[in-house]
């Protein structure tokens, strides 16, 4: 059984999918981390961004220098658009192999974009880490120190809380501390343990 664990930036996904990883054993498949791994120096992918937006779009390493490719695209939709044509199919393979890997008893796949890239598809239940905006907004300046306004543009482009809320079939409410979110995840463990049980 693959689960899809989604929420908007800032929401608490990885504190969420660490939590099912380290006190459970469960198999984590982070999307975020596919989407660097298909844009190394060396992946086709990278020649296409660099033909499209130039040698600025690198760090001096020779790597794809992420902010600025961020804030090219959060300022166009349709450059936005052309990454994502370019990048969502290399992500999904890259997914579908990791997942394939997994011993856990269900696989967890973490994705900002599960909704909106379409690999809600491979899941058979969403998990949708819920925040108010203004805490999503508040705690992603403070994390990532940028500007409010393209966090801001980062949310617009991500689906809208209601849009998310409306796919899921758990939600982990995220407003509160730590402890309050582990809690949570333990008693989604046990209750997929359950389901696993009756569907054998």
């Amino acid at each position: 059984m693959i689960i899809g664990l989604t929420g908007g930036i800032g929401s608490g996904k990885t504190a969420a999918a660490n939590r099912f990883a380290t006190a459970h054993g469960i198999h984590v498949v982070d999307a975020d981390e596919k989407s660097r791994v298909v844009v190394q120096p060396g992946k086709p992918a990278l020649q296409h961004i660099v033909d499209r937006f130039g040698d600025a779009i690198l760090l001096e390493d020779g790597s794809l220098n992420r902010a600025a490719l961020r804030e090219q695209v959060f300022a166009a939709p349709a450059e936005r658009q052309w990454l994502e044509q370019l990048l969502h199919p290399l992500i999904r393979d890259e997914i579908i192999t990791d997942l394939k890997s997994a011993s856990s008893p269900y696989a967890l796949l973490v994705s900002p974009l599960l909704v909106e890239s379409g690999q809600n598809a491979l899941t058979k239940r969403v998990i949708v880490v819920d925040v108010p905006e203004a805490v999503q907004l508040s705690r992603t300046v403070q994390r990532d120190a940028v500007p409010e306004a393209q966090v801001r543009a980062i949310m617009q482009a991500q689906a809208q809380r209601e849009e998310r809320l409306r796919h899921a079939h758990d939600v982990l409410t995220n407003g509160s501390d730590l402890a309050a979110l582990h809690a949570q995840v333990d008693a989604l463990h046990q209750r997929y343990l359950q389901l696993l049980e009756t569907q054998s």
